[in-house]
């Protein structure tokens, strides 16, 4: 049976939200708490709402994992939010991170989001599905979308965070 098969939907909801409140919690200071889950599908699920209306900037991190179980999450945030994360995870104004500029959101954002993932694929490797993580990317930009291969299972669920949203995207297949 594939591997892909054997992880249900509570298993992944589990280690997402236990992951993205672990994260905030201990790295942020800040609760979040998941306020829906998009429905799920294999090729014909709708890409992920904007976390803000459409021409807002959103920061997005992504880390893949590799092994029984292949996939990427994408964690999606309004620029506004992403750069009030930062201060807080670096100690730094809004000032101070206007001056040290966008490359700084960027790693910041790339740690986060390798921190959350990390502790989603270790909820993995404890369920019997051994994976590795990637190298964290940051994607930039308004009106966008991810579209998954027609392979991969997607799920998408939404958080609250100081009255913003986080998007967590994830798209999964078997590492067969």
């Amino acid at each position: 049976m594939s591997a892909i098969l054997e992880i249900n939907e509570n298993l992944i909801r589990s280690h997402i939200t236990r992951a993205v409140a672990d994260v905030f919690k201990t790295m942020l200071s800040r609760p979040v708490e998941l306020c829906s889950k998009s429905p799920q599908g294999v090729v014909d699920s709708p890409p992920p709402a904007p976390c803000e209306p459409a021409g807002k900037v959103q920061v997005v991190g992504t880390v893949g994992f590799l092994g029984d179980i292949s996939g990427l999450i994408y964690l999606h945030f309004d620029l506004e939010f992403a750069r009030l994360c930062v201060c807080q995870l670096l100690g730094m104004t809004i000032d101070e991170l206007a001056e040290a500029g966008d490359e700084v959101i960027n790693d910041a954002i790339g740690e986060i989001t390798n921190m959350t993932v990390g502790s989603f694929k270790n909820g993995l490797c404890d369920a019997g599905f051994p994976c590795k993580l990637t190298i964290p990317s940051i994607l930039r930009g308004s009106n966008f979308s991810v579209e998954p291969i027609s392979s991969a299972q997607r799920h998408i669920y939404r958080f609250q965070c100081a009255g913003s949203t986080i998007v967590a995207d994830i798209l999964m297949k078997s590492g067969d």
